[in-house]
């Protein structure tokens, strides 16, 4: 299904699915705040991490079912069992050092020592920019900011959290706002 928007080139799937399109449109780039949620972010971010983010949204209920919901106290808590059943799991990325990363940055959101990830991931966002970038080879794909984040993450426990990832996070999470100029979404 297509409409007359013109929408930042990355956003069409040339096989006709409506995922990009749509995730694009209602969340890339959209401010998002919450414990669980921007947990959700981080795992997402680093199982896409050498893959196509279109890999990643085609199994994302899995990955919600297979991660309790992407609950940091049930992710948290899991096991080498878990391990293994996530391994076994063909509806999300099986890739044992993810999945492993992700079970070991629920324990570091708990480990925050009262600071909360809200927080801290938020502590990184620049100032906006005066305009959006006029195409999509004025989007960086690291700035000084990701990769403070990504070194504060890391110093904190993280993994999987590099300045590119940290990066993709902030776009994802509308820290910046990567559209470009013409692109119908509106300046948020």
């Amino acid at each position: 299904m297509t409409d007359d928007r013109f929408r930042c080139p990355w956003a069409v799937d040339s096989a006709g699915s409506t995922l990009y399109r749509d995730y694009h449109d209602h969340e890339w780039g959209v401010p998002l705040h919450g414990r669980d949620e921007l947990f959700e972010r981080i795992c997402l971010e680093a199982f896409q991490s050498g893959l196509s983010w279109i890999t990643v949204l085609r199994k994302r209920d899995a990955f919600r079912e297979a991660f309790a919901g992407f609950s940091v106290d049930a992710v948290a808590a899991f096991g080498a069992e878990d391990v293994e059943r996530l391994l076994a799991d063909a509806g999300i990325v099986r890739n044992r050092a993810k999945i492993e990363a992700s079970i070991a940055n629920a324990r570091a959101v708990l480990d925050l020592d009262g600071t909360d990830l809200d927080s801290l991931l938020w502590s990184f966002a620049p100032p906006p920019r005066p305009s959006r970038p006029a195409s999509v080879a004025e989007v960086p794909a690291v700035t000084d900011e990701s990769t403070a984040m990504a070194r504060e993450l890391k110093r904190r426990g993280f993994r999987f959290v590099g300045p590119t990832t940290a990066y993709a996070l902030m776009q994802a999470t509308g820290m910046v706002d990567d559209h470009v100029v013409d692109c119908w979404v509106p300046t948020r």
